[in-house]
């Protein structure tokens, strides 16, 4: 199989599993090419995500590994699978990489939560929220950019149109509510617009009111999202370079916890509407 130049997030993180299983099962890179019939720099790509693999083939590896999971390999040769082109293939080498990567992470999860301290969450967001977060930039986009961003935000939001829309939880610190992006009418749209949203049966905004005092995570923005098996989660924060993505355990366990913790201090789902429409009548 050729080599790709960039993996995706989602072809690196098919390659870090299997390392993962190769390590725990004490075996090298060396025994993994002669199952497969390989030469030792052909598996370690594979493991980096720079050379694709075949569900045959991992099947291959989970067996001789003894890895007797077999919830956790059908998830691996689901990460294998590149038959379908995702929406989000239309921007590539147009946008960056990791805004597609988030893309991917959030249509093929279970389940999505995040928590955001400054600006309503990208899923929920309108246009006119989104173009005004974008223009703020430094350096500042070309406006091109800036609307190619705006589209490819909004179409992000098919995740919980789709017929087997994924369950959201989006917890929002009470400022994020109160920051005026693109001035009073665009924010007090945005307000009347994640009330609405959260009258969804499958999505849920909790409001983390002022008064709650500190939190964890004070800052960042982050998104956890459930894969198909509980060792496939990851978790994406945002940065002023960009995205990053993290799926070492103990990193799971710290963003898990915050997510527990958003959850017993935010507001219920009807007292956070009840917030979100006073703040909204505010402006």
């Amino acid at each position: 199989m050729p080599t790709r130049p960039a993996p995706t997030e989602r072809q690196k993180r098919l390659g870090a599993e299997l390392r993962k299983m190769r390590l725990a099962a004490g075996r090298t890179t060396e025994y993994a090419a002669g199952l497969l019939g390989l030469d030792r720099t052909k598996v370690s790509n594979m493991e980096s995500g720079v050379r694709a693999t075949s569900p045959e083939r991992i099947r291959i590896l989970a067996s001789n590994y003894d890895c007797a999971d077999e919830a956790y390999v059908n998830a691996l040769v689901a990460l294998a699978d590149s038959r379908n082109r995702g929406w989000w293939e239309r921007f590539r080498g147009a946008l960056p990489q990791g805004l597609l990567d988030v893309s991917e992470l959030e249509w093929f999860a279970t389940r999505l939560r995040s928590y955001q301290t400054v600006h309503i969450p990208g899923l929920l967001q309108l246009g006119s929220y989104a173009r005004a977060v974008f223009d703020s930039a430094l350096p500042p986009l070309p406006k091109s950019e800036v609307e190619l961003r705006v589209v490819q935000r909004l179409q992000r939001q098919q995740v919980l149109d789709r017929d087997n829309p994924v369950d959201y939880v989006a917890y929002v610190h009470e400022w994020a509510l109160r920051m005026q992006f693109g001035g009073r009418r665009s924010t007090r749209e945005q307000l009347t617009h994640l009330c609405e949203a959260s009258e969804r049966k499958h999505v849920a905004v909790r409001v983390l009111p002022v008064e709650a005092g500190a939190f964890p995570g004070a800052g960042h923005a982050v998104l956890y999202a459930d894969g198909a098996v509980p060792q496939l989660d990851t978790v994406q924060l945002d940065s002023a370079h960009g995205g990053e993505f993290t799926h070492a355990e103990s990193q799971l366990a710290k963003y898990r916890a915050h997510m527990d913790w958003w959850h017993t201090h935010t507001l219920n789902s009807q007292d956070s509407r009840d917030l979100i429409h006073a703040i909204a009548q505010q402006l």
